[in-house]
């Protein structure tokens, strides 16, 4: 598997990015997908998730309403759309794809992108 993040950049607080994660090696629609950020000194975390069909999302209480997941499994795509962005967002940003169950914990993420930077100036 092959994950392949697009879309980082750098942008205002207040303005809006979408980062995209191209899949490629296998079943993209047999794969839950999640989006990690790890910032400066700090521990990867995760962002939002969505399972393989859609239907389940997860969204963390620091972007909830701000940040916003979905997936095109007929372009085997995952995407991220970061809208009122602020300082704070600024990470390096992680897709990572799992056939065990969609989780907040990267351990259990077998596949990871090599990470797109965002940064948010204040």
């Amino acid at each position: 598997v092959q994950l392949v993040e697009s879309g980082g950049g750098v942008v205002q607080a207040g303005g809006s990015l979408t980062l995209s994660c191209a899949f490629s090696g296998f079943a993209f629609g047999d794969y839950d997908m999640g989006w990690f950020r790890q910032a400066p000194g700090k521990e990867r975390v995760f962002v939002a998730g969505i399972s393989w069909n859609g239907r389940n999302i997860y969204v963390t209480d620091f972007v909830k309403g701000r940040f916003t997941i979905s997936r095109d499994n007929t372009k085997d795509t995952v995407y991220l759309e970061m809208n009122s962005l602020k300082p704070e967002d600024t990470a390096v940003y992680y897709c990572a794809a799992t056939l065990r169950v969609l989780s907040t914990n990267p351990l259990l993420y077998e596949y990871w992108g090599q990470g797109t930077q965002v940064t948010v100036s204040s």
